[in-house]
């Protein structure tokens, strides 16, 4: 009676360690940051994502646990030629995620070697169609370029490239001073440049000073030529209007002005005057009474 009893134990305890084991095998939990490549006989049979999966136990068997984090490859350095053959060296860097695994571990063996290689190749190509110039100024397009071709290239294989930076374009000793001799002699040149502009610019405001000058001095000539042509025409219209007298009366106030001038000094001068000196301020005094 022993005996059979210890035997049906041992049956039950093999059915519950074997039923234990199945479902040790065919939970799966899969952590947020993987995802599970499931094979069966040896071919692919699904992907699981995070959280709780079922497979079949015995049959189903996960050979790849794949971490969907982005990860980063390490700074890489290439030598490149650009368009006027001069030697630079690039520092790459590029971070990218796996996001279908079943293309990653089915199409490629090693990805961060792959994308390494693809990078350097696509920088060299761009950088090739550029001048050095070209290079240092148009940096942000060139990593944008380089970065939609390497998306493009890396699809097949699962892999989302989220960034590819261009870190730094070096160049040798002698091409970087070449670059600095050239830089001085431009700067040199702009200098001369500016100094001859504030020379010309100088000239300019000196003559047109000058033309201002001249404008004004015509237009004050101008003024006393027309005063002076006005005075006449209001004298001949008063000699045309009162005849002689007006005449006499004009050439004898001139007379008075004259002898008023030769009488201005100091009064240590000897002054001559005509004969009929008197006679001009008589007649002057003559005739402004007949005026009046």
């Amino acid at each position: 009676m022993e005996p059979e009893l210890f035997g049906g134990n041992a049956i039950f305890l093999s059915i519950a360690v074997f039923i234990i084991i199945c479902i040790f095998l065919g939970v799966r939990i899969v952590p947020q940051s993987e995802k599970h490549v499931v094979e069966r006989f040896g071919r692919l049979r699904s992907v699981l994502g995070p959280g709780i999966n079922f497979v079949v136990p015995f049959l189903d068997r996960v050979p790849h646990k794949i971490s969907v984090l982005e990860r980063q490859l390490p700074n890489a350095s290439q030598d490149a030629i650009t368009a006027d053959n001069v030697l630079v060296k690039v520092e790459t860097s590029v971070f990218y995620r796996i996001t279908e695994p079943e293309k990653t571990v089915y199409r490629i063996r090693d990805v961060d070697a792959a994308i390494a290689t693809t990078v350097a190749g696509i920088v060299r190509s761009e950088i090739g169609k550029l001048e050095l110039d070209q290079v240092q100024s148009n940096r942000a397009q060139l990593i944008e370029r380089v970065r939609e071709q390497v998306r493009m290239m890396v699809d097949d294989w699962g892999v989302e490239v989220t960034r590819a930076e261009i870190l730094d374009v070096n160049l040798d000793d002698a091409t970087r001073a070449a670059m600095l001799q050239q830089l001085n002699a431009e700067r040199a040149r702009r200098a001369q440049v500016t100094e001859a502009e504030g020379k010309k610019r100088a000239v300019e405001l000196a003559a047109d000073a000058d033309l201002y000058a001249a404008e004004q001095a015509a237009k004050a000539k101008r003024i006393t030529a027309d005063a002076e042509a006005y005075a006449t025409g209001v004298i001949a219209g008063a000699i045309t209007a009162n005849g002689l007298e007006a005449a006499q009366y004009q050439i004898a106030m001139k007379q008075v002005e004259a002898l008023a001038q030769v009488a201005v000094g100091e009064g240590k001068q000897t002054i001559l005057l005509p004969a009929n000196a008197l006679e001009a301020f008589s007649d002057a005094f003559k005739l402004v009474r007949g005026k009046s």
